[in-house]
């Protein structure tokens, strides 16, 4: 018989995942919901950092997925993560592209927080909006590098570059990124 993801226990691992992935295939909910719940959060930070706007991220985080199922057939070998990212980045070119000018997100989530929190969420904005201004292709392999904890090789088949300019990239994108962050530093010391 013919495991099923019924009979596989979560989370995925590397023991399970060429049933998953092969359920997957075939269209089974059980397999793309466990295949969902493995890689949900990475993605969405991902859509989140390559778009700068929570609006967008959550619309391209779910088209994502809706991709993800429609071309199921399309996955080859068991690398999901690399799969997935591929199509995650493509959504997020596509909405990059389209962006409105002048779009400005409102966060109904504002709270009253003590200092040293106010300082964490004021250094990380200024991180994003750091981010936000790399050009995409330096800005895609930062965050899977830093954030998405991608090698090289695996930056460079996510993307379809070289290997040699995955590294190029991610370091351009750290040197940018110490030059625009730079003056907030220097004020912190």
């Amino acid at each position: 018989m013919k495991p099923t993801p019924r009979h596989i226990a979560q989370p995925l691992t590397d023991e399970n995942i060429d049933a998953v992935v092969l359920a997957f295939r075939d269209g089974d909910r059980d397999a793309f919901r466990i295949l969902y719940d493995a890689y949900y959060a990475r993605v969405y930070r991902f859509c989140l950092r390559m778009v700068d706007d929570e609006a967008i991220a959550k619309d391209a985080f779910q088209e994502t997925f809706i991709r993800m199922f429609e071309h199921r057939a399309s996955l080859r070998g068991v690398n999901v993560r690399s799969w997935l990212f591929s199509i995650a980045r493509r959504v997020c070119l596509n909405l990059i592209r389209g962006k409105r000018a002048g779009h400005e997100s409102f966060d109904e989530t504002f709270h009253a927080m003590d200092e040293a929190e106010e300082h964490d969420v004021v250094l990380r904005q200024q991180i994003d909006k750091a981010l936000a201004q790399l050009p995409v292709a330096l800005r895609e392999s930062l965050v899977l590098r830093e954030f998405e904890g991608y090698t090289y090789q695996e930056i460079a088949d996510t993307v379809g570059i070289d290997l040699s300019l995955a590294k190029v990239r991610v370091y351009r994108a750290r040197l940018m990124m110490r030059k625009i962050l730079a003056p907030i530093l220097e004020h912190e010391r």
